[in-house]
């Protein structure tokens, strides 16, 4: 209750207001079943006069509409309280995702974290609501009515000794069974919207291998799948139904039977209207006992759904920077040193992506990182904005530990164009604005012009209004990544990192880049992890990596006398363009 409390307290109001209007309906429900037995009983003895009809009818009208305004009431403020709950969780949920470090958001697939913030949420609000609405409700009309059937057949009653106590232990029952099988109906949901959301972000490719079929088949299996796993959850509801009515029919007809033999006894007997006062009550105390078992069915759907929503809220981020040792401090020049560093992603594996890092790049200058295709050059830069934490040794900015920054202090420093380009759905102005929320129309278009991308986006009839699709699939590759950059030089970063970020742009474009990079940026630290030797070739110092270490560092004349790597990498890239060259 903690943990809930923090989003009912706002709406308190809502809460108690709810359930207060329903004791009105409540109260109703008790009393007109009494009136209209008084109009039975007259009109049985004959004493029922116009008079005493038309007043009793006046009042069960009147009753009626403040029943209705009552129960107007408590749907009002249910709804009102139940939607505001499911929106405090639902943006704590979302908080709390931003939050996580890469490793946090590996515990969970995204088509979960998407299933946890909207289907399960919608579950406990749904939750909310019916409980608002039915837990007074239900208790108040089973209570209330089940007094007055005391009141005016205590022998008659006794009924109830066999049958309440047969209903809770089939609602306990079923409860039980539900429970498990409602978590699982949840997992299913989760692997289906992974499925879809799969699948859509990569069409494409999809569409090029010509694998629509493959696609189907599969999201065929995890919808059948959810079908098997709903219809197993769903099978609890169903036999619900029938329990609760045979036990509901088997009581009415037991009060009947008993009954009609009181009615029939002269001396100690009920009139007719006290008897159908009897049964409505009867009926009454069953349906409470109805809604309470859907209420409960409900509430074990909502206890797997608030199970997996407080796994997002409770998991705990494995970076942050409440320990950070100088918060206030910024990046200022951009010297970074790795000392003795090691990392491994899963930390049960023995092996390690990164072994035993020593390395130290001066602020300002530009650095090269050339190496096979998973040998750590993009773990090693993801750890400068601490993306991830080392295992084992320091990484150092400025001279000092970065886990001394406060992450915002330490990532405004630091701009990163990442190897996936990811553009947002919005104009091209908003996504470049992304490195900067404040900059000029000026300063957006400057950044383009070194990024090499003002040509063609000045080209689009909308220029730098042009709206962009999800994922910024409208534009091309080479596009996608000067944009990119773009973004990134918006930032004027202290520390920039360009991991293979110029890959689908041809050389005189890349040329033009790093020509701008060196003439406007020349105090910004620059890390160029590159595929092309010719790409890096003229930077300060160059980084050869090879199975998470460090092979060679020099610059480009000193590791073609060095390095056998380097020249060996060199010469091939020479050859290819020499046959290239010849091809064409």
């Amino acid at each position: 209750m903690n943990r809930w409390w923090k989003y009912m307290r706002p709406y308190l109001p809502y809460f108690i207001l709810g359930p207060l209007c329903m004791l009105v309906e409540v109260a109703g429900e008790t009393v007109l079943p009494k009136l209209l037995s008084v109009i039975i009983n007259r009109g049985t003895d004959g004493t029922l006069t116009k008079a005493v009809c038309l007043g009793i009818m006046f009042a069960m009208i009147g009753i009626a509409i403040l029943m209705m305004l009552g129960g107007v009431g408590g749907a009002y403020f249910g709804a009102k309280a139940s939607v505001n709950f499911a929106t405090d969780l639902r943006e704590d949920a979302y908080r709390a995702v931003q939050r996580y470090s890469f490793a946090n958001i590996d515990k969970f697939s995204t088509g979960s974290l998407v299933t946890r913030m909207t289907n399960d949420v919608t579950q406990l609000q749904n939750f909310v609501n019916m409980l608002l609405r039915m837990a007074i409700r239900a208790p108040g009309m089973m209570i209330s009515a089940l007094i007055m059937s005391i009141f005016l057949k205590p022998p008659l009653a006794v009924v109830f000794a066999v049958t309440i106590p047969l209903m809770i232990l089939s609602v306990l029952g079923l409860i039980v069974l539900g429970l498990p099988r409602f978590t699982k109906l949840q997992e299913k949901i989760d692997g289906l919207n992974s499925t879809v959301q799969e699948n859509i972000t990569n069409v494409r490719v999809v569409k090029s291998f010509v694998r629509q079929d493959h696609e189907e088949e599969k999201f065929g299996r995890a919808n059948k799948r959810l079908k098997d796993a709903g219809l197993s959850a769903m099978k609890i509801m169903i036999f619900m139904e029938p329990v609760t009515s045979a036990i509901m029919y088997a009581t009415t007809l037991a009060v009947i039977w008993f009954g009609s033999g009181f009615v029939l006894d002269s001396v100690n007997g009920m009139p007719v209207g006290d008897l159908s006062l009897f049964v409505t009550y009867v009926n009454q105390i069953l349906m409470s006992l109805m809604m309470v078992t859907m209420l409960l069915m409900m509430a074990s759907r909502a206890i797997a759904s608030a199970k997996r929503i407080r796994q997002v809220l409770e998991e705990v981020p494995d970076i942050d920077d409440r320990d950070a040792g100088e918060p206030d401090r910024t990046v200022a020049a951009g010297a970074i040193e790795f000392r003795d560093v090691s990392f491994r992603y899963y930390k049960n594996s023995e092996e390690y992506v990164l072994k035993h890092i020593n390395l130290s790049i001066p602020a300002g200058s530009t650095v090269g990182i050339i190496g096979s295709t998973g040998c750590g050059k993009s773990t090693l830069v993801s750890l400068i904005p601490r993306l991830y934490d080392p295992d084992e040794g320091e990484v150092l900015v400025d001279g000092v530990d970065v886990k001394d920054y406060r992450l915002r202090n330490l990532r405004d420093g630091v701009g990163m164009v990442l190897q996936k380009n990811t553009l947002f759905t919005g104009t091209i102005a908003e996504n470049l604005r992304w490195g900067r929320e404040d900059a000029t129309d000026e300063e957006v278009r400057e950044a383009s012009q070194m990024a090499q991308a003002d040509k063609f986006v000045s080209s689009f009839p909308d220029g730098y209004e042009t709206a962009l699709v999800h994922g910024g699939t409208n534009v091309s590759g080479g596009q996608k990544q000067r944009l990119c950059i773009a973004r990134a030089l918006l930032k004027n970063p202290k520390v920039l990192i360009l991991d293979d970020s110029t890959s689908a742009v041809d050389t005189a474009t890349e040329r033009q880049i790093r020509t701008a990079l060196t003439e406007d940026y020349p105090g910004t630290t620059k890390l160029i992890i590159a595929q092309r030797i010719s790409s890096v070739k003229d930077s300060d110092q160059i980084v050869v990596m090879n199975e998470g270490e460090i092979t060679a560092v020099g610059t480009h004349d000193e590791l073609l006398g060095s390095s056998e790597e380097y020249r060996e990498i060199y010469y091939s890239q020479m050859t290819e363009d020499t046959e290239d060259g010849k091809k064409s």
